[in-house]
């Protein structure tokens, strides 16, 4: 990971990460497992407990933009579960698209986009849980050949950084990538941007976090002291990108902030029952769907909320989230790969639906 979280600059200037973990000292074992969260898995909880309104809000459709990754991959992808079971790629992305994108991504000359997060979502079969895979932005893979939006073909690469994908040839590419690295099925795409995170904890007032230790991020401007805070969108995005106010610098240093966000938004989304409201459903709704990103199949309110519908069993305290396993790069120890067996084992447990062993969720890069 290179560059400042809030003011990142081109992938090849940007000077290597040091060597981090995903663990902080003293976390409970189970926040350990966190790893990357982004709101997009916050939008579908919403619209689970909401859906039943999206009648009265036909007119958000229009907010939501549509890919075609079915058509972009063609028949060369994984099989299907073998049970109703769904997975999701879920990213947040760090687009400079329009202005409020480039002010908090931190403004200056970079172009494009990449996946700020990523994690595949499990959803098994009776949807009653989930479980989420978190990659590492930093993960080194084989990027397969891929065809970009004007047509052109990309051929495979080797050794090439994961978030690098999106930026260089888009969405579609990144789920092939996961698609090959995991034999694991994609069945829908969801993203979201900067604005997106920061106008939905705008929405809904904020998101009361209790903060673990000192942080100040001279690079972000986030200045904060142990102990509980209410950030506003603008300071919980710097409180989940942050990389050098807490750890040792390191993307995945910064993990456990982003789970223990995740989670102190669904507490407040809960405690103000907002759902409740149709108001205030409709200010989130309206929030969220200006910053996203679908596959086809989810890209209308209808389907959104239908979808979301069927995940309404699935409670979100019970959401385990795991880290992709991996392990420090042998040529480069500032980058990381995915660590065998575990990886794989993780791989082929979601592929079968099936219970992810203990030993699957253990990564040997964990420093601090």
């Amino acid at each position: 990971m290179s560059h400042d979280a809030m003011t990142p600059g081109p992938l090849d200037s940007r000077p290597p990460s040091h060597n981090g973990g995903r663990k902080r000292r003293g976390a409970p074992r189970k926040r350990r497992r966190g790893l990357k969260i982004t709101l997009g898995i916050v939008l579908v909880l919403l619209l689970a407990a909401g859906g039943t309104l999206y009648w009265m809000y036909s007119q958000l459709d229009g907010n939501i933009k549509g890919v075609d990754i079915n058509k972009a991959l063609g028949d060369d992808r994984p099989e299907k579960l073998p049970t109703s079971g769904q997975n999701l790629l879920v990213l947040g992305s760090d687009s400079r698209a329009g202005a409020e994108n480039k002010e908090l991504g931190g403004g200056g000359s970079v172009s494009g986009a990449r996946s700020d997060t990523a994690m595949v979502v499990h959803i098994p079969e009776g949807r009653q849980k989930a479980v989420a895979v978190s990659i590492p932005r930093d993960t080194l893979v084989t990027r397969p050949e891929c065809t970009k939006a004007d047509g052109s073909t990309t051929p495979s690469a080797n050794r090439v950084m994961f978030n690098s994908v999106y930026s260089q040839i888009g969405p579609a590419c990144v789920v092939k990538t996961v698609e090959k690295m995991s034999g694991v099925r994609i069945d829908h795409y969801l993203e979201i941007n900067f604005a997106g995170f920061k106008d939905l904890v705008d929405a809904i007032g904020g998101v009361t976090v209790d903060v673990p230790q000192d942080i100040r991020d001279t690079s972000s401007g986030l200045d904060l002291t142990a102990g509980p805070h209410k950030l506003d969108g603008t300071q919980s995005l710097a409180y989940v990108r942050t990389r050098h106010g807490i750890g040792d610098g390191s993307d995945l240093g910064r993990i456990g902030l982003q789970q223990q966000f995740l989670l102190a938004l669904l507490s407040e989304v809960k405690s103000q029952d907002l759902l409740g409201s149709p108001t205030n459903s409709y200010r989130i709704a309206n929030s969220a769907t200006k910053s996203l990103t679908t596959d086809s199949g989810l890209a209308s309110l209808k389907s959104l909320a239908e979808f979301a519908r069927s995940m309404n069993g699935v409670d979100p305290s019970t959401m385990e989230t795991i880290m992709l396993p991996v392990a420090y790069d042998k040529q480069d120890p500032n980058r990381v790969v995915a660590a065998q067996p575990q990886a794989g084992d993780l791989w082929k447990a979601i592929r079968k639906d099936g219970t992810i062993p203990e030993s699957a969720k253990k990564s040997p890069a964990t420093g601090g």
